[in-house]
């Protein structure tokens, strides 16, 4: 095929995007547009890139050399970069290329000003627009200047900030070719940057407009501020005119100068009422073909408005689809589940199989709709009571919501359903035996799943799967189970506003609580105490533990001195609880049994910071605690008047407690349990579709649906274009914040804490586990990072059950998600430590090293320096 060095800006789509780049593949769609003006102009393609690249000398090996680097090398970056930059620039260009370009410019105008811009293929892109990673050159003039200015362009590529970006993203440098767009310059009145959703809020159905005098160069650089617009349905909601001092104009001979704007004219709008609104239906126009919302750059010559450039703004957040053009209101299952990570697509799909209420997915994350629920009175109370003790930025935004008056459907509340026979369910009685059976019920359904899927495969799997699916639901909303849950809460609550109203003291049930019976949860966190009690007497293994590299070192560690009752002892925790990992509930993670290396520095952490036999220690200390407490209370509630009656409510609430709350944490480890079950079982059909030629790898299947993987089975066809488009979706979802509650419109709420009870520059969040500590606080994102020493305090994003090994060697516990009756907010109860959860942005706030004050019982933290 013949290499095609130039193209026109009306030859070329969206759909070239390999040959002229983002940017130019979108001005080329652009000209394509119903009353949409662009500048005219051509591409100069990637076989252009490609044919300097091979011709410029060592490339070659300073790119292997720059792919070896870490982002942090910024010295080593910097100096490579230019290197490669420079050779660039000097190589000539080839005559076949210089002569397509020359051609072009003829047919355009050879004597005018043009805009050279790179037009790289990985930018402009819906998951990534690498805004501002290459260069642009304006107002440049003669040929000469703009073959220069092309290889500038190409050079750009290798820019410092450029190379970061794409080392901290993975992306590999000889993946990225680069086109470059030579475009007429227009020389506007005004310019600016139009986004058709809000970039603030996300909300999809405002239009965002700023303007300012001259070329755009002054405001997308931060030079000058800009006249703001809002604009929502044909209309301007809200306006701000600035005071623009500066204008950026092209200069005669070529380039561009900075100038004062005359006073008289400074505070004047740049734009009509009438120009803003026909340039917002511009937008929609364009974002209309485009599918997306847009990021447009425009300008204004004598009235004529013109598009130099139009990318999808890919740091909105994406809105689940239901399709009836109706408003909803969409709660973050994440926030409740304490994982809020990007999901994988059979991750989704299987929780939305096996969950109680319907599931949307977005953003690789999953939203319920809570719509219905916020329509009625009666309902959106509940709702609204739930949402406020479990996380009060949940109640917050859903109240802002509201609110609005307009937004949510008011439905009266239903008709009361006639009594069922024999009355209201009787409330649960206070019997140990009733956890007991609860539990003992899980296990038999467990041990059941486990014999009858072992001999299933194929086709049937999946029927069998859809089966067993329904029996988990059974298990979920087991009503014993779910009395048993609500008896336990319900008594925590009752305890903690009883004994605050009664004796003045907060959160008194923090301590009532600890060491409670069945909790799976934290009874996991000390039993690595143990396994640290078998390890600590041999030098060699632990040793040998510090240089643990791959998943192999289990069968290593038999063959030194001690080695063999470690590993029995690793192996008897993972029988136990190996199902489970960081971001559980999602299938595709991998699970401490399949990893067991993640436990390794936990492990050693125990053996440095605790003498044997701590867990008993510890265990018991809090049942002693608890004991006293409630003495404590008794005595001092039977002082009061009516004290008796008093004492005794109390006594009723106390045994509640201490024989519901750990039943909390079992359900989520039966589930979890569950899911590893499933899983191994679709991992063994994965591995015998690669051994078909079906499937590259087994852990394709983790970017597909269980439908899409039950189809593969069943036909023996996979759609490896699909899981690549998957995965690289995936990858981009990283980079979005979910937020706790979003709308149709695409607005994310994230709520506010109403308090003004906490000191000056303290960070604000939900009182979940009584105290005041004070330590250093250590920032720790991924659990296999954590190096803890006694009385640090763990500052994280989230805790979800994997987290308890943790807890048993820190002091307190500041996380940015989390609400009241959440698993690290129960476990810490349990293990006593003072916490504050859902502390917006704290693992940014609070710098690793930092001594902090963990204010437990009010809700507060303090840096200290």
């Amino acid at each position: 095929m013949t290499e095609q060095y130039v193209w026109g800006l009306h030859e070329v789509d969206e759909r070239q995007i390999a040959i002229v780049g983002g940017k130019g593949a979108h001005l080329g769609a652009l000209t394509r547009i119903d009353g949409i003006r662009v500048p005219p102009g051509f591409c100069v393609t990637t076989d252009a890139f490609r044919r300097i690249m091979a011709e410029a000398p060592s490339i070659d090996d300073r790119l292997d050399q720059l792919s070896r680097l870490k982002p942090d090398d910024r010295d080593a970056i910097r100096a490579l970069s230019a290197e490669i930059r420079r050779t660039i620039e000097e190589t000539a260009l080839p005559d076949e290329v210089a002569a397509g370009i020359t051609r072009a410019l003829a047919q355009v105008g050879e004597g005018a000003a043009y805009a050279v811009r790179s037009s790289a293929t990985a930018e402009d892109l819906p998951t990534a627009s690498f805004a501002g990673q290459q260069d642009t050159y304006l107002n440049v003039i003669g040929t000469a200047a703009i073959l220069q200015h092309v290889s500038r362009c190409w050079a750009s590529l290798f820019t410092e900030r450029a190379v970061v970006y794409r080392l901290r993203n993975g992306i590999d440098h000889r993946t990225v070719q680069m086109a470059v767009v030579v475009q007429k310059m227009v020389f506007p009145q005004v310019s600016g940057i139009l986004f058709t959703a809000d970039p603030v809020t996300s909300n999809r159905k405002i239009a965002s407009v700023e303007a300012s005098f001259g070329l755009g160069e002054a405001l997308v650089s931060g030079l000058v501020n800009a006249d703001a617009y809002k604009v929502r349905d044909g209309a301007i909601v809200d306006r701000a005119i600035a005071t623009k001092r500066l204008a950026v104009h092209a200069l005669p001979a070529g380039g561009t100068t900075e100038q004062a704007i005359d006073p008289a004219r400074q505070e004047q709008p740049a734009l009509t009422d009438a120009q803003v609104l026909r340039l917002v239906e511009l937008g929609r126009r364009i974002e209309a073909h485009f599918g997306h919302p847009q990021d447009i750059e425009w300008c204004l010559v004598d009235d004529d408005l013109q598009i130099v450039q139009s990318r999808p703004i890919t740091t909105l957040f994406p809105v689940p689809e239901i399709g009836d053009g109706e408003n909803h209101v969409f709660i973050s299952v994440g926030h409740q589940q304490m994982m809020t990570d990007p999901m994988k697509p059979l991750g989704l799909s299987m929780w939305q199989l096996t969950a109680m209420a319907p599931m949307y997915a977005a953003g690789g994350r999953l939203f319920v709709d809570a719509t219905r629920a916020l329509a009625s009175p009666s309902s959106r109370a509940g709702l609204l009571e739930m949402a406020g003790r479990s996380d009060p930025l949940v109640r917050d935004a859903l109240e802002t919501v509201i609110d609005r008056g307009d937004f949510i459907p008011s439905l009266p509340d239903p008709t009361p359903a006639a009594p069922r026979a024999g009355g209201a369910p009787a409330p649960i009685e206070t019997d140990p035996a009733i956890v007991t059976d609860l539990i003992e019920r899980s296990q038999a359904s467990l041990a059941d799943l486990r014999r009858d899927i072992a001999t299933t495969s194929g086709p049937a799997l999946f029927d069998f799967l859809l089966a067993a699916f329904q029996e988990h639901k059974r298990l979920l909303g087991d009503p014993r189970s779910m009395q048993a849950i609500m008896a336990g809460m319900e008594a925590t609550w009752w305890l903690n506003e009883q004994l605050q109203a009664w004796l003045g003291e907060k959160n008194a049930a923090d301590t009532l609580t600890l060491s409670a019976p069945h909790n799976v949860t934290s009874e996991m966190g000390l039993a690595l105490l143990d396994v640290a009690d078998v390890i600590r007497p041999h030098a060699e293994v632990v040793a040998f533990l510090q240089k643990v590299e791959d998943e192999g070192f289990l069968d290593e560690l038999a063959t030194l001195p001690g080695g063999r009752e470690a590993r029995d002892a690793i192996h008897a925790f993972l029988d136990r609880y190996g199902m489970r990992c960081v971001g559980e509930i999602d299938i595709t993670r991998p699970r401490w049994s399949e990893r067991p290396s993640t436990l390794v520095p936990v492990i050693l952490d125990n053996v440095r910071n605790f003498e044997p036999g701590a867990r008993e220690r510890r265990f018991e200390q809090g049942r002693r605690e608890a004991e006293r407490k409630e003495q404590e209370v008794l005595e001092r509630l039977r002082a009061l008047p009516d004290g008796e009656q008093k004492a005794d409510e109390t006594k009723r609430m106390i045994d509640r407690v201490r024989t519901f709350i750990g039943y909390r944490e079992y359900p989520k480890y039966a589930i979890i349990s569950r899911y590893y079950v499933y899983k191994q079982a679709l991992l063994a059909e994965a591995e015998r579709l690669v051994r078909a030629n079906v499937l590259r790898e087994s852990e394709d299947i983790f970017y597909l649906t269980f439908q899409e993987l039950h189809d593969v089975v069943r036909t023996h066809r996979a759609d490896d274009q699909l899981i690549d488009r998957r995965r690289d979706a995936f990858r981009s979802y990283h980079a979005l914040t979910p937020p706790r509650v979003l709308t149709s419109e695409g607005e994310g709420i994230t709520g506010t804490y109403r308090r003004d009870d906490v000191p000056a520059g303290a960070l604000v969040g939900l009182p979940v586990s009584g105290g005041v500590v004070e330590g250093r606080a250590r920032v720790v994102l991924d659990l296999a990072d954590a190096d803890l020493e006694p009385g640090d305090i763990l500052v994280t994003a989230y805790t979800d059950p994997s987290w308890s090994p943790l807890f048993v060697a820190v002091a307190g516990l500041v996380t940015e998600v989390g609400g009241l009756m959440t698993h690290g907010a129960v476990i810490a109860r349990e293990y006593g430590l003072p916490s504050v959860v859902g502390v917006e942005r704290a693992t940014r706030l609070i710098g690793d090293g930092q001594r902090i004050r963990v204010h437990g019982t009010d809700g507060y933290v303090e840096i200290l320096d």
